[in-house]
């Protein structure tokens, strides 16, 4: 039976609740990212500060320190849970239902939010808050990496083209998150109010994906591809049990002429008949890993240069253009966080037309290397504060114009490797090499959060 004989997707059902599980697994990070401003805010209490200063000069130190070093701990508490869980999910994929693991991590990550907007009028200590907001990050990145992980594998049961709707909606996630956070500031910037409306609107963006995923198993479509999928691997099973029964009882005459009306059994290669793989034997990672450790490498050192930045360095650059007026308090959401995103999704978007350079191509690991450039370029840039490097790109236009280039590149050259990766290896492998290439893009993301310390100090 062909996709033709099975049911359509009407009105895009299917596409639109894939887009809308991809949106909800990087939402929550983008959110708690985006909100960066409100989080040093509440790290700088002034009362606090004043009051520790009284009784000695040197306790305003941990409260400066957790302030310029936030966004550093933020981003490596996201990304270790990023690395970490992705592998454990592939134990406990077995051993937990796919609707507990999915609704389940939705539910969690529902839950933090929740919190994290009753928390917005909770007064708190410095030091406290901080190791507040950062379990609730490794809680939600932790959730969101087993979501994210069971999504894929959930569209796995479709057509190939239904992996395209998630990664538009994680592409998507930070744009909606940033826009969000421009709109909280411009109904009240100083308003602890704002920013319960802030989280909220991720609550409800998690309930949708929530009420979304509810809805999947209802769609004659997604029924179609799920039960399809069950009948056609043990009717393999059972075809393959029987070609075993015919070369144990060496008929060889029976077993040619019963593979050669079965077109699945065989692949015509000129005019040799080459055996299928066997199910039973285990692709070997490391074999794997051989033909496509240039792409695998490729990925990690696109995302430990941007995470290695962003937002740790690329968030504290300071405007110029906008002190004593509004633009001071939009400059960090719009071009830090908007164009990031928005720039990120276009350049993503680009490997839909074309694929340049090639999988074989020397220069995609070339250009790889050349991003290697931005962590300099933004170190450079108006910083602040600063106590080594200068300040040689002081000017606004001078971010916005590296912002541009550093978020196109990341988009397009991540989605290049990632694509090509299980391109260049045998079908029966892809599986496999599509799990080594996620994971070295976890670890370029831990690695990039790790180094981002190195970066900030150097400053």
């Amino acid at each position: 039976m062909t996709a033709r004989d099975g049911p359509q997707d009407r009105y895009k059902a299917v596409w639109l609740i894939f887009f809308i599980l991809g949106l909800g697994t990087l939402l929550p990070w983008n959110f708690f990212m985006t909100a960066r401003e409100y989080f040093i805010r509440r790290l700088a209490d002034p009362e606090e500060m004043s009051h520790l200063q009284n009784r000695t000069g040197e306790a305003a130190l941990p409260n400066s320190y957790l302030q310029s070093m936030f966004d550093n701990f933020m981003t490596l508490c996201a990304m270790v849970p990023l690395l970490v869980f992705p592998c454990l999910n592939s134990f406990i994929h077995q051993r937990i239902p796919q609707q507990i693991r999915i609704s389940g991590s939705l539910v969690a990550i529902g839950l933090v939010f929740l919190v994290t907007a009753v928390m917005v009028k909770v007064d708190m200590e410095p030091l406290p808050f901080f190791v507040f907001t950062m379990i609730s990050i490794v809680f939600i990145n932790s959730f969101g990496a087993i979501l994210q992980s069971s999504l894929f594998g959930l569209a796995g049961l479709l057509p190939a083209s239904y992996t395209a709707p998630i990664m538009s909606g994680q592409g998507l996630a930070g744009t909606f998150a940033a826009l969000a956070m421009i709109f909280s500031i411009a109904i009240g910037a100083q308003q602890p109010e704002s920013y319960i409306g802030y989280f909220t609107t991720a609550c409800v963006a998690i309930v949708l994906a929530i009420f979304s995923y509810i809805l999947l198993p209802r769609m004659d479509f997604f029924r179609y591809y799920s039960m399809k999928d069950k009948t056609e691997y043990h009717v393999y099973n059972a075809e393959l049990e029987t070609k075993r029964d015919l070369i144990k009882k060496g008929s060889a005459t029976l077993l040619m002429s019963f593979l050669a009306d079965e077109p699945n059994g065989m692949e015509q290669n000129n005019s040799k008949i080459v055996p299928i793989h066997n199910p039973d034997e285990k692709p070997s990672v490391i074999g794997i890993f051989k033909k496509l450790w240039v792409m695998a490498v490729s990925v990690c050192f696109v995302f430990t240069v941007t995470i290695g930045v962003f937002p740790s360095i690329t968030a504290k650059v300071s405007t110029v253009l906008g002190q004593g007026n509004k633009w001071g308090l939009y400059f960090i959401p719009v071009s830090c966080f908007l164009l990031f995103n928005v720039f990120d999704w276009m350049g993503r978007s680009l490997t839909a037309l074309f694929t340049w350079p090639g999988k074989d191509s020397c220069l995609l690991p070339v250009m790889v290397a050349l991003r290697v450039v931005f962590i300099p370029i933004f170190m450079l840039c108006n910083v602040q504060p600063r106590d080594y490097l200068p300040v040689v790109f002081s000017h606004d236009a001078w971010y916005i114009i590296f912002m541009i280039f550093f978020s196109i590149s990341n988009g397009y050259l991540a989605s290049l490797c990632m694509c090509f990766g299980p391109k260049k290896v045998l079908a029966h492998e892809a599986e496999t090499a599509g799990a080594v290439m996620a994971f070295f893009l976890s670890l370029g993301l831990a690695l990039g959060a790790a180094i981002s310390f190195l970066f900030r100090i150097l400053i």
